[in-house]
């Protein structure tokens, strides 16, 4: 499956390449789940349709993602980010827009798949291909496949059921894993690739329009129309150079298999074609045409969030799923130490850590705990509590939520821990996602969500809408900041009622910039002793950008 800009897992292969975890689209790519992200730099400017493309290698499947980069020897930076996929709600506003290119073997729809992907100029776009879902063949099958005798292009060989299943996860969101077949063993990998995040799918197969629920789920259909003898050529020169088989047995198969299958199952799937582009990857005009009416569909589908979040729930009493720490003497001083202006940068840090460590260990006290007999040293038995067996992991809002992860990773032992970058469109005012680093499985755990301020709730609802599309329950997932604004509380509790919102302090207001009032002004900029812009938002991304 190729997929084209999207978001990762910390130890989960990216939406994009082989196997690099999801990403979504902002960061300098150096293969390491804790790189720098210093290399964000301005969208990378629209690519127009060109006639040049690198020839297509491949021995396995492909789905990824590759968002809008730029490129340098050392490292590959991202530079778009996605926006708002869902409303006020926290409920999924807009499925992504799928795009079906269906097409003889070697007809070029990879080729126009990628010069569309050129040409829109959109953040996360996944390119998925139906050569992922070929079935798993047992022992005789794959002596069969060795010996060309295998029918790869009949219907019967791809596992529809799967297929349909992960497009549909995907236009809806959802995170998805995606199996990588090899086409040299003719089996699946044990690795998956999982893909997150798209905005547009670009699904293409031979068979795509075969199935009647495969095309329930494509937006726009697309039939690349090749002639037969290019097509020969084009896959004589693939299946010698890249899966290593010789020319009489591509032969045998054409005339065996491929020909026969493109008469009877391909060709006529034209008729449920929107758009027939003659000459392939070549066709400018079919590609423009193409590229106009996908632009024209996502404006339709634009949503705004963080205004609406911020004249919300005006006056309503504060919900139950809220805990806030008891305002001891010590927790009002030190609040008094940071919201200081006067305050220097060591003093900051030192109170925000200490702030940060008795946050934590507040929040450790709503797990669950199961009662739990032991024998003391002096042989007497002390019945005491403990974790219910249930593993916890933490994610950070990046940057400022990073500064808590020291203070959890000193309470819990051994925690994993994942990365979310959510900033701010400054010409949208809108939060968009970055980067996304999550660990594996991560759907069984409690998840502690971390951020050091949270004023309209915007950047917050965005990571718990990402934790639930990665499957993790409502209820296993905990909000902690060091201060909130009452906005910011009611659209996270409004959204996801049973997320538990844990924080030191709450503030009432919002200002018109979205700044907490009175607030602990730029919380990151603060802490790691950089210059805030003029136009600087206390933001609830915890990244202060």
């Amino acid at each position: 499956m190729e997929t084209s800009s999207s978001a990762v897992d910390p130890e989960e292969p990216r939406p994009g390449a082989a196997a690099e975890a999801e990403r979504p689209a902002s960061r300098s790519d150096s293969g390491s789940g804790d790189d720098s992200l210093d290399g964000v730099s301005n969208r990378v400017p629209r690519c127009p349709l060109t006639p040049s493309l690198s020839p297509r290698k491949r021995t396995t499947s492909q789905s990824k993602t590759e968002p809008p980069l730029l490129r340098t020897d050392k490292r590959t930076i991202y530079t778009a980010g996605r926006p708002p996929w869902y409303n006020v709600t926290g409920t999924t506003f807009k499925e992504a827009f799928v795009i079906g290119l269906c097409g003889g073997s070697a007809s070029g729809k990879t080729t126009v798949a990628n010069k569309i992907i050129e040409a829109l100029d959109v953040p996360w776009v996944v390119l998925l291909s139906m050569d992922s879902f070929y079935k798993v063949l047992n022992k005789d099958e794959q002596e069969l496949a060795a010996k060309n005798e295998y029918n790869f292009d009949h219907p019967d060989a791809f596992d529809f059921e799967l297929l349909v299943t992960v497009l549909r996860k995907l236009k809806k969101g959802k995170s998805i894993k995606v199996p990588v077949y090899d086409f040299t063993s003719h089996c699946r990998r044990k690795e998956w690739k999982t893909v997150y995040g798209a905005n547009v799918v670009i699904f293409e197969g031979i068979l795509a329009f075969a199935n009647k629920e495969l095309l329930k789920l494509l937006d726009m259909k697309v039939f690349v129309d090749t002639d037969s003898d290019i097509r020969l050529i084009r896959r004589l020169k693939r299946d010698i150079s890249q899966r290593g088989r010789n020319i009489s047995g591509i032969i045998k198969q054409y005339n065996k298999f491929v020909k026969p299958a493109f008469e009877q199952y391909i060709e006529p799937t034209v008729q449920s074609a929107d758009i027939v582009v003659p000459r392939g990857g070549e066709n400018f005009v079919a590609l423009d045409l193409i590229v106009q009416h996908v632009h024209s569909q996502l404006e339709k589908r634009e949503i705004t969030v963080r205004s609406a979040l911020a004249s919300a729930h005006q006056g309503q009493p504060l919900p139950k799923t809220l805990s806030v720490m008891e305002r001891t003497p010590q927790v009002r001083g030190m609040h008094t130490i940071i919201r200081n202006k006067e305050t220097n940068r060591d003093e900051f840090i030192f109170y925000s850590k200490r702030l940060m460590r008795l946050l934590i260990e507040h929040a450790l006290s709503f797990l669950p705990l199961k009662p739990v007999s032991v024998e003391t040293p002096q042989g007497g038995v002390y019945d005491g509590k403990r974790l219910s067996g249930q593993r916890i992991t933490g994610v950070s809002i990046l940057r400022a939520g990073e500064t808590m992860e020291q203070a959890l990773t000193a309470v819990c032992k051994d925690i994993r821990l994942g990365k979310i970058l959510i900033q701010t469109n400054h010409d949208t005012g809108e939060p968009e996602l970055h980067y996304l680093r999550l660990p594996k499985d991560i759907s069984e755990d409690y998840v502690i969500l971390m951020d050091s301020t949270v004023s309209t709730g915007a950047a917050a609802l965005m990571a718990v809408r990402v934790l639930l599309d990665h499957d993790v329950a409502e209820d296993k997932i905990f909000l902690l900041s060091l201060l909130m604004a009452e906005t910011g509380v009611h659209s996270v509790a409004y959204a996801f009622p049973k997320v538990r919102i844990i924080t030191t302090a709450v503030d009432k207001e919002v200002n018109d910039q979205f700044h907490i009032i009175p607030g602990i002004g730029n919380f990151g900029d603060r802490y790691f002793g950089t210059d805030a812009p003029s136009d600087w938002c206390e933001s609830d991304e915890g990244m202060d950008f």
